[in-house]
């Protein structure tokens, strides 16, 4: 079945970059407080729960293998006061179990017996300590600015200095409202959000290098100081009306994998999937009006200095 307003769109992108640029700042401050609050100490004096999961907190980490389903075992946990994380590690009835509690390993496999009425397994037992989950904290934080930084410096070589501002910033922009609508839902902050991060700025930034890419080549069209600030903003216009399939269809298609592994991946995938389910819309979303709008702004802006 064909899309016909696909095939030859004519949508005045542009002309509503300002009404972007507000709900872009209204999305990035409502992301910004969240983070705030969720994951640094301003809201432990607030009252706020902290949302860092026991990989960058420290806590116990204990495999055991029981044979009752995984529900049952999160019930037995929350009986004993332990508000555990618990995944499904790949074999049937062999679970990972995370916690802060100060509870031995062994109290907790003699609580699960108690509860589930059944033998279980204990396999594994670690402790991350507060240091360790500190450093990785921070170590996770640093490596997303590094290859924000990185991904800045390639697209200013690719195409230009402003480009690489535009694409940088959209960066920025998609981390910070996909990660604070996580942590606005009070979900954990664990080592698979860094990971689905990541992975949306590789995805976003492809879609943005995309559409600078075709609006590069319109502009080459045409010499720029015999274009009006009218023709400017249609140029740019074009250039995303001509991606717009592209990009529709794209981010459509990965739309209908994260979902699928939203709703049907468990709680394994649930942190990575929720943020890459919202990270594509914002993702499409930024590359067209915060990477182009801003472009596009400030080459007006440097026309005007030259009249």
């Amino acid at each position: 079945m064909r899309i016909k307003w696909l095939e030859n769109p004519n949508v005045d992108f542009m002309g509503k970059r300002r009404i972007a640029y507000v709900i872009s700042a209204l999305l990035v401050t409502v992301g910004l407080i969240s983070l705030l609050l969720r994951l640094t100490p301003l809201g432990s004096f607030a009252g706020i729960k902290q949302t860092w999961s026991i990989d960058f907190t420290g806590g116990r980490l204990v495999q055991v293998y029981v044979q009752a389903p995984i529900d049952a075992v999160r019930s037995a946990t929350l009986k004993m006061g332990i508000k555990a994380e618990i995944q499904n590690v790949g074999i049937a009835n062999e679970y990972l179990i995370k916690y802060k509690e100060n509870v031995e390993p062994d109290s907790l496999v003699k609580g699960l017996e108690k509860f589930l009425g059944k033998n279980v397994r204990l396999d594994r037992a670690e402790h991350v300590g507060p240091k360790v989950g500190a450093e990785l904290r921070e170590k996770a934080l640093i490596l997303t600015l590094v290859g924000l930084i990185v991904i800045l410096f390639y697209i200013w070589l690719r195409f230009d200095i402003l480009f690489g501002l535009g694409a940088t910033i959209a960066l920025f922009h998609d981390v910070i409202i996909t990660w604070g609508i996580h942590s606005l839902f009070g979900f954990e902050t664990d080592m698979t959000v860094i990971a689905a991060l990541l992975t949306l700025i590789g995805y976003s930034i492809n879609d943005s290098i995309v559409v600078a890419d075709r609006v590069r080549e319109y502009l080459g069209r045409f010499r720029l100081v015999d274009v009006s600030p009218r023709d400017l903003e249609r140029i740019f216009n074009d250039a995303i009306n001509s991606t717009l399939s592209r990009t529709i269809i794209t981010s459509f298609t990965t739309f209908l994998v994260v979902f699928s592994l939203l709703l049907f991946g468990g709680p394994v995938l649930f942190n990575f999937a929720f943020i890459l389910t919202i990270g594509v819309f914002v993702g499409t979303y930024s590359s067209i009006f915060v990477v182009s709008s801003l472009v596009l702004d400030w080459r007006l802006r440097g026309m005007k200095k030259r009249e």
